[in-house]
């Protein structure tokens, strides 16, 4: 256990505010400062288990959800979108369901 400490994560700002949502910080749990009985290790809590690929989720065995949007992997939009992260641009794709 350590002295408590401001987070490295937030900068003790506790999350970040994205218009009226505020998203509390992963790090310290919108505490602001890590360490002491704020230390995360501490809390003894596994981390959750990722969540599954939006193409696995469990919405998709409700029919109606499937015919609405169609496709799992570009939900009816028709393209794909990846960002290049080494150049820096956003690339889109026309879906695998899109029959040329």
């Amino acid at each position: 256990m350590t002295d408590p400490i401001v987070c490295p994560e937030c900068g003790g700002q506790r999350g970040q505010s994205l218009g009226p949502l505020f998203l509390a910080c992963r790090f310290c749990g919108g505490r602001g400062q890590v360490g002491g009985a704020n230390e995360p290790a501490e809390r003894g809590a596994v981390p959750p288990p990722a969540p599954p690929p939006a193409w696995k989720h469990k919405v998709w065995t409700d029919p109606y959800v499937a015919a609405a949007l169609g496709c799992r992997t570009c939900l009816g939009a028709r393209t794909v979108a990846h960002v290049d992260e080494e150049a820096g641009t956003l690339v889109t794709a026309p879906c695998g369901c899109v029959q040329e």
